[in-house]
Protein backbone atom coordinates (compact mmCIF):
# COMPACT_ATOMS: atom_id res chain seq x y z
CA UNK A 1 0.00 0.00 0.00
CA UNK A 2 1.49 3.25 -1.03
CA UNK A 3 1.79 6.41 0.90
CA UNK A 4 -0.42 8.96 -0.24
CA UNK A 5 -1.09 12.97 0.43
CA UNK A 6 -4.59 13.93 2.23
CA UNK A 7 -6.67 17.20 0.61
CA UNK A 8 -8.03 19.47 3.07
CA UNK A 9 -11.59 20.45 2.10
CA UNK A 10 -13.45 23.01 3.13
CA UNK A 11 -16.53 22.45 4.92
CA UNK A 12 -18.32 25.47 7.61
CA UNK A 13 -18.35 23.99 11.18
CA UNK A 14 -16.54 20.62 10.08
CA UNK A 15 -13.28 19.12 9.47
CA UNK A 16 -12.96 16.92 5.91
CA UNK A 17 -10.14 15.12 4.57
CA UNK A 18 -9.50 13.20 1.52
CA UNK A 19 -7.17 11.06 0.10
CA UNK A 20 -8.03 9.98 -3.52
CA UNK A 21 -4.63 7.72 -4.36
CA UNK A 22 -4.99 6.40 -0.25
CA UNK A 23 -4.27 3.02 -2.10
CA UNK A 24 -3.28 2.42 -5.72
CA UNK A 25 -5.28 0.58 -8.27
CA UNK A 26 -3.75 -2.42 -7.85
CA UNK A 27 -3.79 -2.75 -3.57
CA UNK A 28 -7.40 -1.50 -3.96
CA UNK A 29 -8.74 -4.21 -6.51
CA UNK A 30 -7.01 -6.60 -4.44
CA UNK A 31 -8.49 -5.64 -1.09
CA UNK A 32 -12.02 -4.83 -3.07
CA UNK A 33 -12.14 -9.15 -4.20
CA UNK A 34 -10.65 -10.20 -0.79
CA UNK A 35 -13.08 -8.11 1.40
CA UNK A 36 -16.41 -9.25 -0.79
CA UNK A 37 -15.27 -12.85 -0.44
CA UNK A 38 -14.30 -12.51 3.26
CA UNK A 39 -17.27 -10.72 5.27
CA UNK A 40 -20.57 -12.14 6.13
CA UNK A 41 -22.92 -10.05 4.13
CA UNK A 42 -26.21 -9.41 5.01
CA UNK A 43 -29.63 -7.34 4.66
CA UNK A 44 -30.07 -4.98 7.55
CA UNK A 45 -33.61 -3.42 8.25
CA UNK A 46 -33.86 0.05 9.00
CA UNK A 47 -36.95 2.20 10.79
CA UNK A 48 -38.33 4.92 8.65
CA UNK A 49 -41.75 6.44 9.87
CA UNK A 50 -42.34 3.90 13.04
CA UNK A 51 -41.79 0.58 10.19
CA UNK A 52 -38.88 -1.51 9.16
CA UNK A 53 -38.07 -1.80 5.62
CA UNK A 54 -34.85 -3.95 4.19
CA UNK A 55 -32.00 -1.56 3.33
CA UNK A 56 -31.01 -1.18 -0.04
CA UNK A 57 -27.74 -2.65 0.39
CA UNK A 58 -25.88 -4.99 2.38
CA UNK A 59 -24.23 -4.43 5.00
CA UNK A 60 -21.60 -5.91 8.43
CA UNK A 61 -20.97 -4.30 11.49
CA UNK A 62 -17.50 -6.20 12.30
CA UNK A 63 -15.55 -5.33 15.08
CA UNK A 64 -13.71 -5.58 18.37
CA UNK A 65 -15.60 -7.80 20.99
CA UNK A 66 -17.79 -5.49 22.92
CA UNK A 67 -17.87 -2.64 20.38
CA UNK A 68 -21.93 -2.70 19.67
CA UNK A 69 -23.69 -0.34 17.68
CA UNK A 70 -27.27 0.58 17.38
CA UNK A 71 -28.57 2.28 14.29
CA UNK A 72 -32.27 3.09 13.24
CA UNK A 73 -32.96 1.57 17.00
CA UNK A 74 -31.42 -1.73 16.07
CA UNK A 75 -28.30 -3.28 18.25
CA UNK A 76 -25.40 -4.98 15.75
CA UNK A 77 -23.21 -7.30 18.00
CA UNK A 78 -19.86 -6.93 16.35
CA UNK A 79 -18.58 -9.87 13.79
CA UNK A 80 -15.00 -10.75 14.09
CA UNK A 81 -12.06 -8.91 12.37
CA UNK A 82 -11.28 -10.80 8.56
CA UNK A 83 -7.86 -10.65 7.69
CA UNK A 84 -8.21 -8.09 5.15
CA UNK A 85 -10.10 -6.13 7.29
CA UNK A 86 -7.46 -6.04 10.08
CA UNK A 87 -4.48 -5.63 7.52
CA UNK A 88 -6.58 -2.67 6.18
CA UNK A 89 -7.68 -0.99 9.64
CA UNK A 90 -3.66 -1.24 10.61
CA UNK A 91 -3.00 0.52 7.81
CA UNK A 92 -5.33 3.58 7.93
CA UNK A 93 -4.59 3.89 11.68
CA UNK A 94 -0.82 4.34 10.97
CA UNK A 95 -2.61 6.86 7.94
CA UNK A 96 -4.16 9.19 10.69
CA UNK A 97 -2.58 8.21 14.06
CA UNK A 98 -5.77 7.24 15.46
CA UNK A 99 -7.12 4.00 17.13
CA UNK A 100 -10.15 2.28 15.78
CA UNK A 101 -12.17 -0.65 17.09
CA UNK A 102 -14.75 -0.97 14.57
CA UNK A 103 -16.20 -0.71 11.03
CA UNK A 104 -19.62 -0.87 8.97
CA UNK A 105 -18.84 -2.44 5.84
CA UNK A 106 -21.57 -1.62 3.00
CA UNK A 107 -21.91 -3.59 -0.24
CA UNK A 108 -23.41 -1.72 -3.19
CA UNK A 109 -24.18 -4.20 -6.02
CA UNK A 110 -24.78 -1.21 -8.36
CA UNK A 111 -25.95 2.27 -8.22
CA UNK A 112 -29.64 1.22 -7.61
CA UNK A 113 -28.09 0.65 -3.89
CA UNK A 114 -28.04 3.71 -1.87
CA UNK A 115 -27.48 5.43 1.40
CA UNK A 116 -30.15 7.98 2.94
CA UNK A 117 -29.28 11.31 4.69
CA UNK A 118 -28.30 10.64 7.93
CA UNK A 119 -24.62 11.40 11.02
CA UNK A 120 -22.90 9.36 12.09
CA UNK A 121 -23.82 11.19 16.33
CA UNK A 122 -25.03 7.68 17.91
CA UNK A 123 -24.01 8.22 21.50
CA UNK A 124 -21.13 5.15 21.33
CA UNK A 125 -19.28 7.31 18.76
CA UNK A 126 -18.57 10.26 21.51
CA UNK A 127 -19.25 13.95 20.84
CA UNK A 128 -16.46 14.66 17.93
CA UNK A 129 -16.23 11.56 16.16
CA UNK A 130 -13.40 10.45 13.69
CA UNK A 131 -14.96 8.57 10.82
CA UNK A 132 -12.47 7.02 8.07
CA UNK A 133 -14.40 6.08 5.02
CA UNK A 134 -12.25 3.76 2.44
CA UNK A 135 -14.12 3.30 -0.85
CA UNK A 136 -13.60 0.60 -3.29
CA UNK A 137 -14.85 -0.17 -6.60
CA UNK A 138 -17.25 1.69 -8.42
CA UNK A 139 -17.11 5.33 -8.23
CA UNK A 140 -20.07 7.22 -6.56
CA UNK A 141 -21.61 10.58 -5.24
CA UNK A 142 -21.07 11.79 -1.91
CA UNK A 143 -23.07 14.58 -0.98
CA UNK A 144 -23.15 16.62 2.48
CA UNK A 145 -25.54 18.87 3.69
CA UNK A 146 -25.66 21.46 6.73
CA UNK A 147 -28.22 20.85 9.25
CA UNK A 148 -29.26 24.32 9.27
CA UNK A 149 -29.49 24.55 5.50
CA UNK A 150 -27.45 26.08 3.07
CA UNK A 151 -25.73 25.13 0.06
CA UNK A 152 -24.33 21.17 -0.34
CA UNK A 153 -21.10 19.90 -0.72
CA UNK A 154 -20.47 16.69 -3.35
CA UNK A 155 -17.17 14.53 -4.18
CA UNK A 156 -17.01 11.54 -6.06
CA UNK A 157 -15.59 8.62 -3.61
CA UNK A 158 -13.33 6.86 -6.00
CA UNK A 159 -11.29 3.46 -6.28
CA UNK A 160 -9.09 3.44 -3.21
CA UNK A 161 -9.94 6.63 -1.91
CA UNK A 162 -9.82 7.40 2.01
CA UNK A 163 -12.26 10.56 3.34
CA UNK A 164 -11.90 11.34 7.05
CA UNK A 165 -14.30 13.14 8.90
CA UNK A 166 -13.85 14.43 12.19
CA UNK A 167 -14.42 17.34 14.48
CA UNK A 168 -18.13 18.83 14.66
CA UNK A 169 -18.71 17.06 10.87
CA UNK A 170 -21.23 14.90 12.37
CA UNK A 171 -23.10 17.66 14.68
CA UNK A 172 -23.61 20.25 11.62
CA UNK A 173 -23.82 17.86 8.66
CA UNK A 174 -25.85 14.85 7.17
CA UNK A 175 -24.29 12.48 4.20
CA UNK A 176 -25.82 10.73 1.80
CA UNK A 177 -24.89 8.29 -1.06
CA UNK A 178 -27.99 8.84 -3.76
CA UNK A 179 -28.73 6.35 -6.27
CA UNK A 180 -26.97 6.89 -9.24
CA UNK A 181 -28.45 5.48 -12.59
CA UNK A 182 -24.67 5.88 -14.40
CA UNK A 183 -22.77 3.66 -11.81
CA UNK A 184 -21.89 -0.03 -13.26
CA UNK A 185 -20.21 -2.32 -11.15
CA UNK A 186 -19.82 -2.89 -7.47
CA UNK A 187 -18.82 -0.92 -4.83
CA UNK A 188 -17.89 -1.69 -0.74
CA UNK A 189 -17.67 0.88 1.65
CA UNK A 190 -15.61 0.38 4.83
CA UNK A 191 -15.87 3.18 7.52
CA UNK A 192 -13.84 2.91 9.96
CA UNK A 193 -15.08 4.10 13.48
CA UNK A 194 -14.18 3.56 17.71
CA UNK A 195 -17.05 3.04 19.76
CA UNK A 196 -15.71 4.97 23.17
CA UNK A 197 -18.90 4.08 25.23
CA UNK A 198 -19.66 0.28 25.42
CA UNK A 199 -22.22 0.55 27.14
CA UNK A 200 -20.41 -1.43 30.63
CA UNK A 201 -18.26 1.01 31.40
Amino acid sequence: MAECAFERLPLRGGALRWAPAFLDPGAADALLAEIDAEVPWERHHVRIFGREIPAPRLSCWIGDPGAAYTYSRVRFEPRPWTPALARVRQRIEQALDARFNSVLANRYASGADSMGWHADDEPELGPRPVIASLSLGATRRFVLRPRSGGAKVELPLTHGSLLVMAGDTQANWQHALPRMAGAAGLRINLTFRRIVDRGTQ
